[in-house]
């Protein structure tokens, strides 16, 4: 454990504590859209459909995992997507049903503050809706919150990553709401936080790994003979006390 442990528990944030899961403060979560690190390089979507049955990936989950000692990779997020058809995963091919990405930025950039994050949601972050545009203009998809260059045919507006997330968001309320929103209107009251694609979403909180035993024991947790030379000499010595406390009667 020279380098030491760390352990990832995945706790609801609820409401209150949405805010934590945006980009703005570098969280590791599991499910919901993901939380875009950087805005070049992205995934599109040819790159994260499943290598075995072609359908769009699922977000599953993404871990802050900065490299403060490189200065290319000061923030540095990992991402994982997942098929999620079952079948996907017991079927052979060189592709899996998986697919890994890695976004990383150096402390000063265009994006983000030198500074460490707020400890406090920011006045309008916490009740804000989830972003249907990057910072650059370029359009997320309404459903994956990934990258959507595929546009409604009716509205112009609504942004998708292809047609499946298309027929999905059409049958969960855009037929009704498309071209009733004025110019400007970024439709997030028409965009659902949660849908059937998107698994549930957590926050990963972050612990060190407690050691089994003190650091400064002499017990070997790997020296089973230790183990039990110890618990022998714990029976002798009950032995001998029962002898000692009959023998003064």
């Amino acid at each position: 454990m020279a380098a030491g442990v760390e352990l990832g528990f995945a706790e609801a944030a609820g409401p209150a504590g949405a805010w934590r899961l945006r980009s703005a403060c570098f969280p590791s979560k599991v499910g919901g859209r993901p939380a875009w690190l950087g805005e070049a390089g992205l995934p599109g979507p040819a790159a994260l459909r499943c290598g075995r049955c072609q359908q769009p990936c699922a977000f599953l989950l993404q871990l802050y995992a900065p490299l403060p000692d490189r200065p290319d990779a000061f923030h540095r997020t990992l991402f994982v997507f997942a098929c999620r058809g079952a079948a996907c995963y017991r079927l052979p091919g060189p592709r899996g049903p998986l697919c890994v990405f890695r976004n990383q930025l150096p402390r000063r950039n265009d994006t983000y503050p030198a500074e460490p994050p707020p400890e406090e949601p920011p006045p309008g972050l916490a009740a804000a809706p989830p972003p249907l545009r990057l910072r650059s203009g370029a359009a997320l998809c309404r459903v994956c919150g990934c990258l959507g260059p595929r546009v409604c045919g009716s509205c112009r507006r609504a942004a998708y990553c292809g047609p499946q997330h298309q027929a999905l968001d059409w049958r969960r309320g855009h037929r009704r709401s498309c071209g009733k929103h004025a110019a400007g209107d970024d439709l997030a009251d028409a965009i659902p936080e949660h849908n059937e694609f998107l698994f549930p979403e957590y926050e990963i909180l972050i612990e060190p790994e407690e050691p089994e035993f003190p650091a400064d024991s002499s017990v070997d947790p790997n020296d089973e003979q230790g183990a039990v030379d110890t618990s022998k000499d714990l029976k002798e010595q009950g032995e001998l006390g029962a002898t000692g406390s009959a023998g003064k009667k």
